[in-house]
């Protein structure tokens, strides 16, 4: 009896150290679906989803997940799962898949299985584009209100993140200005 006593507390001081890694975690996969619950519908369809989500126990497995598993990862790995999305959309000439995570965004044309990566590099606070292996920085935020832009002839010019600024902006570049990026 004793010897089970010894490995309950130890299982718990154990569950506990873990616990207490100065790493609150972003809880997504919690997020995401009180998220999703809140735009079920009006206030009183969400007040009976959000009870029928506690009574199931959608929200306490989320929680424990988030917990127990996904922001561990996150703080381990600086990346959690449950932020990554996948989304098929219907293009003009062709279907895309589109992932998302917290590193940006990777585009597959469904057709050409062409890739596209649009990547955030959160050192420099800037926007990337990635095709056929090349990296080209597409802008850089300055501060709130600016935004370094590359132009055609691949210098950066500062833009002021207002109507004013973005039409002077393409007035310099022409419309789809960053489009050589693409080629």
């Amino acid at each position: 009896m004793r010897k089970k006593q010894l490995i309950v507390a130890t299982v718990v001081a154990l569950s506990a150290s873990m616990m207490m890694q100065s790493c609150i975690g972003s809880f997504a996969l919690f997020n995401k679906v009180k998220s999703w619950n809140e735009h079920v519908g009006d206030k009183f369809v969400n007040e009976i989803v959000f009870v029928a989500m506690w009574i199931l126990p959608v929200y306490e497995l989320c929680f424990a997940a988030d917990l127990l598993i996904l922001n561990s990862i996150e703080f381990w790995s600086g990346n959690n799962p449950a932020l990554a999305q996948t989304k098929v959309i219907d293009g003009k000439d062709a279907q895309y898949l589109v992932a998302s995570n917290e590193a940006g965004y990777t585009i597959t044309n469904l057709t050409t299985k062409q890739v596209t990566r649009f990547n955030f590099d959160a050192k420099d606070n800037s926007w990337s584009l990635e095709n056929n292996g090349e990296e080209v920085k597409l802008f850089t935020y300055v501060d709130d209100t600016h935004v370094d832009v590359l132009t055609r002839d691949g210098s950066y010019t500062r833009v002021e993140l207002s109507q004013p600024g973005v039409l002077a902006y393409q007035q310099l570049v022409g419309v789809g200005g960053v489009a050589f990026a693409l080629k």
